[in-house]
């Protein structure tokens, strides 16, 4: 039973940063590579995310101690945002994120004219404005 508990932990301990981290950099430079939109959207709003969740976590870190499985429940979570089966970290950022910045009123800008690759010295970075805001 030894062997097989240390087994478990080692690969508990691999499981979140190979899930929250490695496979999620790797998948986001093949969709840098390639010429899909679709998975570009995907790994953007999965680094929204877990930006999201890691700040939740640095700011409930007493809490979240007391909370059995906290750690399992956030791996089946991030799971879920990225697996292509699910694609959750689309779904979350179109149902919650992009709905939050429609609600009050910001507006994502987008400068028409640059290309996927055309992030040349003439390069205009995406801007958020409020609608109502100087623009």
């Amino acid at each position: 039973m030894g062997k097989t508990w240390a087994l478990m932990t080692h690969l508990h301990a691999l499981a979140g940063p190979t899930l929250t981290l490695i496979y999620p950099l790797y998948a986001s430079i093949c969709a840098m590579e390639s010429t899909c939109k679709l998975d570009d959207e995907q790994w953007l709003a999965y680094w929204i995310i877990y930006s999201f969740i890691t700040l939740f976590e640095m700011a409930a870190e007493n809490v979240l101690y007391w909370i059995p499985l906290w750690y399992e429940a956030k791996l089946l979570f991030v799971a879920w945002l990225v697996l292509p089966q699910f694609r959750g970290a689309s779904f979350i950022y179109d149902k919650l994120v992009r709905e939050q910045l429609l609600k009050h009123g910001i507006r994502l800008h987008d400068h028409h004219g640059h290309g996927r690759h055309g992030h040349g010295a003439d390069h205009e970075p995406h801007v958020l404005r409020a609608e109502h805001g100087v623009h």
